[in-house]
């Protein structure tokens, strides 16, 4: 007796070689495939992305409107440093809304691929010692860099934009900011998408060296990450050539400190010290663009391969071994535990 199209279907369904094939295609050694968590992250990522950016675009040109029609005709004060500086804040405080943001939507894939959320970099031993190490590496090492530039005479100090409480009042609230930034920028390139794109890319390390495929994996991973921080920094305002090969030698540096440390927490501290130093108390441009409620005002001098110009002092040659003594300073002070590839929840 023939069977129905129903029937057939559900004898082909308990096929367990078909099962099987297309279990492969959507499950791998490490849950499910990269490929297709990728897929559904940044298709969300995607919308989420559009909607900010649009708003963002709104209150921006809201914000430049209404500084150009309130100032006074006869006003003695520049207007351009005004328009310049205050979008760059409000530009950072959209950017600390996006943490959330991440934040939940790796809870959902953690979710839907069984994992710990703390896979993903916030995990780990000693997360407040590690984040305050970083803090003050990034202090110190920025800190070096401004000496540096003024002792060769690459930078001026022209004065000082606060005086009082208001110190007090812009440090604490740019501290905060760069803190979210630290999280955001971190967390979304070093975090979910480092960690599927390493699991992922295993495969092609067992080509290359069965023993060392997940090493191999992690700085592939690596790579991909770094080159894409570094496009993401490619529309600032003043950014300079020299200055985006050091995001990208920053962005090693970072995952360096996520391969060192097993967690993110190093290398947050490390990115909210270094731009809050520059932008709030040193008062130099951050990868081109200057912050409102900095505490000097400053300009570069002479050549803007030394002092790196308009884009700040990550645009100056002097950054390079600032940078690769950081990773010196990391290889030195932690062990390396190596993050996880856990797959069960």
């Amino acid at each position: 007796m023939d069977s129905t199209p129903e029937q057939s279907a559900v004898l082909e369904s308990h096929d367990p070689q078909r099962v099987s094939s297309m279990r492969r295609v959507f499950i791998g050694p490490f849950g499910l495939r990269a490929g297709w968590s990728l897929l559904i992250y940044f298709t969300i990522l995607f919308f989420i992305i559009f909607s900010g950016h649009v708003i963002q675009q709104h209150v921006e040109a809201k914000h430049s409107h209404s500084v150009i029609t309130t100032r006074p005709i006869d006003s003695s004060v520049p207007v351009t440093k005004s328009l310049a500086a205050a979008p760059m804040l409000t530009r950072t405080f959209f950017e600390d809304m996006a943490f959330p943001i991440l934040l939940l939507l790796s809870w959902l894939m953690a979710a839907a691929e069984h994992r710990k959320l703390s896979a993903f970099g916030l995990g780990g031993v000693h997360s407040l010692s590690r984040f305050l190490a970083g803090a003050a590496w990034g202090f110190l090492a920025m800190s070096l860099l401004i000496v540096i530039l003024h002792g060769f005479h690459l930078l001026s100090f022209d004065s000082r934009l606060l005086h009082g409480l208001a110190i007090f009042r812009w440090g604490f609230i740019q501290f905060f900011a760069f803190l979210f930034v630290g999280l955001v920028e971190e967390y979304a390139f070093r975090g979910y998408l480092q960690f599927t794109l390493t699991r992922g890319l295993v495969c092609i390390g067992n080509l290359v060296s069965r023993p060392h495929a997940r090493v191999i994996a992690f700085w592939l991973a690596s790579s991909i990450t770094s080159v894409l921080f570094l496009l993401a920094h490619t529309h600032n305002s003043g950014e300079n050539k020299l200055g985006l090969l050091q995001v990208f030698v920053a962005g090693i540096v970072f995952v360096i400190a996520l391969w060192r440390t097993g967690s993110l927490w190093w290398a947050i501290g490390f990115h909210m010290a270094w731009d809050w130093a520059q932008s709030f108390l040193y008062g130099v441009p951050d990868s081109g663009g200057l912050m409102q409620g900095r505490l000097f005002a400053t300009h570069a001098i002479g050549n803007s391969f030394f002092s790196g110009g308009t884009d700040g002092p990550e645009g100056s040659v002097f950054c390079i071994p600032i940078l690769l003594l950081v990773i010196v300073v990391l290889f030195f002070t932690h062990t390396s535990p190596q993050p996880s590839l856990e797959i069960n929840s």
